[in-house]
């Protein structure tokens, strides 16, 4: 007999809601989930894997929309091979692009902490914008 987890179980393994699980449930994002005699939701270790996935693409910015069409391609089987992979390349560009965005802006974000760590110790900002003034008066005659 295959083990199986009440709906507060999945969503502690999962650190999803409650909620958001029955959301999920509702638009038949989980594959082959099943009942009880009672109606309550009985999770398979198939379908806590099947809900990483959903978490991953999810957090990955994936709309439900495409979500949902790569747990139907899954269930649809080897015929989809080709276009899995195709939308997980596109992902993966995807998520290049967002963390060399991410990366330029930690730049800034470690410049300015940098610049206020300096103003802090200073006790005053006119001291170090008066040596940027400098460093780019300097520049400015070498060119």
């Amino acid at each position: 007999m295959t083990k199986t987890y009440s709906i507060g179980q999945a969503a502690q393994f999962s650190q999803l809601t409650i909620s958001t699980l029955r959301y999920y449930d509702q638009l038949g994002l989980i594959p082959n989930l099943q009942r009880d005699a009672s109606g309550q939701r009985l999770f398979t270790a198939t379908n806590l894997e099947a809900i990483a996935m959903i978490s991953c693409l999810k957090n990955s910015g994936m709309k439900i929309k495409a979500i949902r069409q790569f747990m139907d391609w899954c269930q649809e089987g080897d015929s989809t091979l080709k276009l899995r992979l195709q939308m997980f390349q596109d992902l993966q560009q995807s998520i290049s692009q967002q963390l060399a965005q991410l990366q330029q802006t930690l730049a800034v974000v470690n410049y300015k902490c940098a610049y206020y760590q300096e103003v802090v110790n200073d006790g005053t900002e006119a001291q170090v914008c008066q040596r940027a003034v400098s460093v780019h008066t300097l520049q400015a005659r070498a060119k």
